[in-house]
């Protein structure tokens, strides 16, 4: 994975979860085993800010990760603080990603 920075907006979509919203200049990976990584680091940080996932089940042809990391697809997560602000910072190094909630982009 090539050194870079993945930022997203996390946006609530009510009844249905989470959509990550890329901001301007992010890098959005391409490469199979990257866009799995990166999904993989994104899904504990969530996790780890408190993240739950909702009931309603994920649509495997719809909701992809490729879909995700896009901001095509909304994902059943459910906000920790709902209506509050945040962001997925994620500093691509050559290994894994490493992935946090944080309240800005920066």
């Amino acid at each position: 994975m090539s050194a870079g920075k993945y930022a997203a907006q996390i946006v609530e979509v009510p009844d249905h979860g989470i959509k990550l919203e890329p901001v301007e200049g992010t890098t959005v990976p391409d490469g199979p085993n990257e866009v799995n990584l990166l999904g993989m680091s994104i899904a504990l940080a969530l996790g780890a800010a408190g993240y739950h996932h909702h009931a309603e089940q994920r649509d495997p042809e719809l909701q992809t990760l490729d879909a995700l990391l896009a901001g095509d697809a909304v994902m059943p997560w459910k906000p920790a603080a709902a209506g509050s602000t945040a962001y997925i910072v994620c500093e691509l190094n050559d290994g894994r990603p490493t992935c946090e909630v944080r309240p800005t982009a920066d």
